[in-house]
């Protein structure tokens, strides 16, 4: 994965977008699928940043001793100001409350929002994996789609 930096032209707005390389990004750019995610403009190109630079295998630090919750924690609040780390949790139980009144539809769930949509399927809250591709044709086919801003770990695939 290739992670870019990008900005929107028509607000100026910087997010980071992932790709498979810059192929793919150049791609989805191509074919509308790349949009900033604060106003929705298309306008959206690499902006300039410094490289992202690794550790060769044989340079990687040592690992530290530290239980796993107080590692994660050290690392949700290292760069981000407390507000911040403040919010993202709160962001976390909100979707942890809704995610538990809704289905885990899998690969299936562009089909079903869309059969909700047009009166095929009863309307229930779903959430699952979709593709850009799948979310830009439910988006302009007016289906109401949200991002789930938390990663979800599917059912079946906790270790």
């Amino acid at each position: 994965m290739i992670v870019f930096d990008l900005e929107c032209r028509a607000g100026g707005h910087r997010f980071e977008g992932w790709f498979a390389s810059s192929e793919d990004f150049a791609s989805q750019q191509g074919g509308g699928l790349v949009t900033c995610p604060t106003c929705g403009a298309p306008e959206v190109e690499k902006a300039l940043s410094a490289p992202r630079l690794t550790r060769k295998g044989n340079q990687l630090p040592a690992v530290s001793a530290k239980p796993r919750a107080e590692t994660a924690q050290s690392v949700a609040s290292g760069p981000l100001p407390p507000e911040a780390v403040a919010m993202l949790k709160a962001v976390a139980a909100v979707q942890t409350e809704m995610l538990k009144s809704s289905t885990w539809v899998g690969e299936n769930f562009a089909e079903d929002a869309r059969a909700m949509h047009y009166g095929e399927k009863d309307h229930a809250m779903i959430h699952g994996r979709a593709s850009p591709a799948e979310v830009q044709g439910l988006i302009e086919e007016g289906v109401p789609v949200a991002p789930v801003i938390v990663p979800v770990v599917p059912p079946g695939e906790v270790n």
